[in-house]
């Protein structure tokens, strides 16, 4: 099978949630192969799936609206820093890259490197419109907070008020 999973490798699921494999078992009745993986969001909770069903198809009469080929879909490690999913940069690649952070990739970096809460408060504010859920997960893994699943947008202000407290509270 050329789709097998690797245990470390990261896939991400057609719905957008991000998974770290932490290997292969056998099902003792059945002997049938388990994918165990991890969410890296969360609780962090630990999952088993059927090899078959992991490497699967989506199903795209019941989700039309999906573009991803299969349910899982491995990352690419060069698309990865340190442990961070890196989305691409919005700086014309022709261009010298600027010497301030303006790529929403940028963005989320500088959030992670910083500790101060007023600098994270200000990058989050500037990143409103190009937010996705998986930075949002990130952001709060960073925090050592969990972000309930939720609209976009309610998660972003439940990030942000998240930040408005620590800021009050956390001097």
């Amino acid at each position: 099978m050329d789709r097998r999973p690797v245990a470390g490798e990261i896939y991400r699921h057609f719905k957008d949630k991000m998974y770290q494999i932490v290997c292969i078992a056998h099902h003792s009745e059945t002997e049938e192969e388990l994918v165990i993986y991890q969410a890296l969001y969360g609780d962090f909770g630990i999952c088993a799936r059927p090899l078959e069903m992991f490497v699967s198809e989506v199903d795209h009469e019941k989700y039309p609206e999906v573009t991803q080929k299969y349910r899982f879909e491995k990352i690419d490690k060069d698309s990865l820093t340190g442990g961070w999913i890196k989305k691409p940069s919005t700086v014309d690649k022709e261009k010298e890259t600027p010497a301030e952070p303006t790529g929403i990739s940028d963005k989320l970096m500088a959030f992670f490197d910083t500790d101060d809460v007023d600098e994270r408060y200000q990058i989050l504010s500037s990143m409103q419109d190009e937010i996705t859920n998986a930075m949002i997960d990130n952001m709060a893994i960073v925090m050592d907070i969990v972000i309930p699943d939720g609209k976009v947008e309610d998660r972003y202000f439940d990030l942000k008020r998240a930040l408005a407290t620590k800021k009050r509270y956390e001097r």
